[in-house]
């Protein structure tokens, strides 16, 4: 589809000149492709409303709880779809803290990295906390291109 820079007026594509003003016509761009990155990671709608709100309180366990929260969590939420959802992230992202503490191996620079990890560890935490506050279940930003506890 062509536009008329000047009067706005919509041409089809085979057009070149306005018949209004005689202006030439310009390309309409097509609008960008819309970004599904935020929808991938969301799996609120999996979910049945009755078993998130049961289960809320047991999906908040592992995020501040840590490993202990994870072992409430398996031992409380039975067969909550919903509360295994959020255990499984919880422990990717108590893996990937875990991991991270290698870095401490190394004197100064490691252990610069391993505090940095294990900040952006407890962030992760902190959101996904919130997440479970608004009935949410979205995968955490970092850890969720890692494959393994799908």
């Amino acid at each position: 589809m062509k536009v008329c820079p000047n009067c706005r007026i919509s041409y089809e594509d085979s057009a070149n000149v306005c018949e209004k003003c005689g202006n030439p016509l310009m390309i309409l761009d097509p609008p960008p492709a819309p970004s599904f990155a935020a929808e991938e990671t969301d799996h609120t709608a999996e979910f049945s409303p009755a078993d998130i709100s049961q289960n809320k309180v047991i999906a908040m366990a592992p995020y501040l709880l840590s490993w202990v929260g994870i072992v409430i969590a398996l031992l409380a939420s039975g067969t909550s779809p919903y509360a295994s959802f959020h255990v499984r992230q919880a422990l990717k992202i108590q893996i990937c803290a875990i991991l991270s503490g290698f870095f401490a191996i190394v004197p100064i620079l490691g252990w610069i990295a391993t505090a940095i990890c294990m900040l952006l560890a407890t962030i992760i935490n902190l959101v996904c906390f919130f997440d479970v506050c608004r009935n949410k279940a979205r995968e955490p930003m970092i850890v969720s291109k890692f494959g393994f506890l799908k």
